[in-house]
């Protein structure tokens, strides 16, 4: 049973996690000087080394599911969102020093 809620929490935060990276890389196409579609944001990030950033701002949302589940009394899904947290850093690690 705590293994299939630590299951839910990491699966909703991974999913938080990538709808934030998505809207972040959606915001930034859109402000940027230059009309760029999804895909040459993201190719532009990986130059300017600013895709740790887009993954860092992917992951706010994973703060608002953390504290949500602390509310709601459901701890293994809140280390489940922390665990989630923890692989969007590894990601970032691997990006910069990859």
């Amino acid at each position: 049973m705590i293994k299939k809620e630590i299951l839910i929490g990491v699966l909703t935060g991974l999913f938080a996690n990538s709808i934030g990276f998505i809207l972040c890389v959606f915001i930034f196409s859109a402000l940027s000087a230059q009309t760029l579609s999804f895909s040459e944001t993201i190719k532009a990030s990986l130059q300017n080394d600013s895709f740790g950033s887009l993954i860092v701002l992917g992951a706010i949302p994973n703060l608002v599911l953390f504290f949500l589940f602390l509310r709601k009394n459901r701890i293994y899904r809140s280390r489940g969102v922390l665990l989630a947290t923890l692989i969007a850093a590894i990601c970032i690690a691997i990006s910069k020093f990859g």
